[in-house]
């Protein structure tokens, strides 16, 4: 069948083109993107009968020669251009370049003899991307100064460790961290009593003693005219505001007032009892504990009750679930098997005192407000996409049954007695809806931006919100800290777009690290920690302050 000649009108401009009947609507389109630079999905092509599909055959349209029909649609602003450094192929790669790869699979460590307790350890602590950073800054004291050899260097040794990591996608042995941290605290070289060999230790143990020495020397200046600070005070360190006040009324009316105090906290224990069942219960349980003390109004000992409130929350927060007692019959340390839910997301508002509380709560509930915004956007422009297939078209802005806001002001246009287009009031392309969204969600991120109190907005390492992801999880598997076995998880980042700058959405899976074997898991692993049994559970939680968008639209 011969071909049409037909004129397409857009901007102002008309492209004269060959119709062939026979060929389909993508086809069509594809000729107009070559004329007009306007992508296909992009397209919008108006013609008396209906739009131009991907899989409509042209000839349904009976086209005359000399025939006029609109299109509608502007060009994206994504340019192609020639990659600025050559392609390079794994099999060409260097072992450091493949690890670094996006989609590679990070290292494990080697146990060394009961030492899961330790590597589960250092691969939470290592989701900390600012921790990476200022350890590959760190240069350790002179042996003079500092009083041990630079072998001995606890924090020197995790500096290497995370180097050598990086480069390797094998599993690394890492005997000299181990031996720095059995120098610096002996109790890690204890014996086994059943056996041959080390014994095991308590992986909460392991992390506190690492984040005390980290505290002491890993040091950060924000910028080169300002002192340095502790990197572990500044990331990772809390602050309670607590009230001491005795529970006897006859200690008020002798005088005796309560006592405020604060105090700062490098993580929050969950305690477990029989009424938790979620970590807010434990939490709240933990914020809240009886001590004896003499009181100068009774002239005797009393019961005092310490309420304490978050008075600064840290951009990274360790949770410890309190999980292993002491029992005298065994004498041995046993573990509270009972099931305690966590989130993946946690709001730590309602734990702050008042002028934490104040400075929070907007932002939070700005961020959760903009989260809104961002998901119908994205759910509208997938409902588009399915349309533009021919999917779905009773559920798509445009299509049968579809709502009147999807697409504001529009007329259904008349045609001329020339087969021509009339139009009564323009329609708003796709590309314009998107830009009036997206310029509305800018200006809900702007605004969020402006809530944040500018003590807050100071304080980077610092949470601005009061809400946490979950990025890391230390479980337990058995009955007793003395045996059992430890295993990390650790939530994947995803990588930086190259063409952008900015990083890319999360797949929402998981690295599950035991020991030398590392593997991919969902979501619902981690759902599945929760305990109840001899099973894994989780043990410490290391959460991250959500990233707040900037002003500029980006995610900080």
């Amino acid at each position: 069948m011969a071909t049409i000649p037909i004129v397409v009108k857009h901007q102002g401009t008309k492209y004269d083109i060959e119709v062939d009947p026979e060929s389909t609507g993508e086809v069509f389109k594809f000729q107009l993107f070559s004329l007009t630079g306007v992508e296909p999905e992009r397209q919008k092509i108006l013609v008396k009968g209906g739009q131009v599909k991907d899989d409509t055959p042209m000839s349904k349209f009976e086209f005359k020669p000399g025939q006029a029909i609109m299109m509608l649609g502007t060009p994206s602003q994504e340019v192609l251009a020639r990659p600025k450094e050559p392609i390079k192929f794994v099999e060409d790669m260097t072992e450091a370049e493949a690890a670094q790869q996006e989609g590679a699979t990070p290292a494990g460590l080697t146990n060394l003899g009961n030492t899961c307790y330790l590597n589960s350890t250092l691969q939470t602590l290592r989701a900390i991307p600012e921790l990476q950073n200022a350890l590959a800054k760190y240069e350790p004291q002179s042996a003079s100064t500092a009083g041990l050899l630079p072998p001995l260097d606890l924090t020197k040794q995790l500096r290497e460790l995370y180097k050598y990591m990086s480069e390797t996608q094998e599993a690394y042995v890492p005997h000299a961290f181990l031996t720095a941290l059995r120098t610096a605290f002996p109790q890690f070289a204890e014996r086994s009593r059943t056996g041959h060999g080390f014994a095991q230790q308590d992986a909460e143990e392991a992390w506190s003693q690492i984040v005390t020495q980290l505290r002491q020397k890993l040091r950060v200046k924000d910028a080169p005219d300002t002192p340095e600070t502790s990197f572990i005070d500044k990331y990772m360190q809390g602050e309670f505001t607590s009230q001491l006040e005795c529970d006897e009324p006859a200690a008020k009316e002798g005088g005796e007032l309560p006592v405020t105090s604060k105090e700062t906290f490098l993580k929050l224990n969950c305690h477990i009892d029989a009424n938790t069942n979620h970590l807010r219960d434990g939490i709240a349980n933990g914020l809240s504990e009886k001590l004896e003390k003499r009181s100068e109004a009774l002239g005797r000992d009393a019961v005092y009750t310490k309420t304490s409130k978050i008075s600064r929350l840290p951009k990274y927060l360790t949770v410890h679930f309190v999980r292993f007692f002491w029992k005298r019959e065994t004498q041995k340390k046993a573990k509270i098997m009972r099931k305690v839910t966590f989130p993946l997301e946690l709001d730590l508002v309602e734990f702050c005192d008042d002028k934490l509380k104040g400075m929070l709560v907007p932002v939070r509930d700005k961020v959760r407000e903009v989260r809104k915004d961002e998901e119908d956007i994205e759910r509208a422009r997938k409902r588009r996409k399915r349309n533009a297939t021919g999917e779905d078209e009773a559920d798509i802005p445009g299509g049968k049954g579809a709502k009147k806001e999807d697409k504001k002001d529009e007329k259904k246009p008349s045609t001329s007695a020339d087969g021509d287009v009339e139009m009564g009031e323009t329609y708003k392309t796709d590309a314009e809806i998107d830009a009036e969204r997206d310029a509305a969600l800018l200006a809900a991120k702007k605004e969020l931006n402006a809530l944040i109190d500018p003590s807050l907005a100071k304080d980077d390492g610092a949470n601005q919100s009061g809400l946490y992801e979950l990025r890391g999880v230390v479980t337990h598997q058995g009955a007793s800290a003395d045996s059992g076995h430890y295993t990390a998880y650790v939530k994947k980042t995803a990588p930086v777009d190259a063409k952008t700058g900015k990083r890319k959405e999360e797949d929402g899976k998981w690295w599950w690290f035991n020991d030398d074997k590392v593997s991919e898991v969902t979501a619902d692993k981690i759902e599945a920690l929760a305990g109840g049994g001899e099973s894994h559970s989780a043990l410490i939680l290391l959460y991250r302050a959500i990233p707040l968008p900037s002003a500029e639209g980006t995610t900080e």
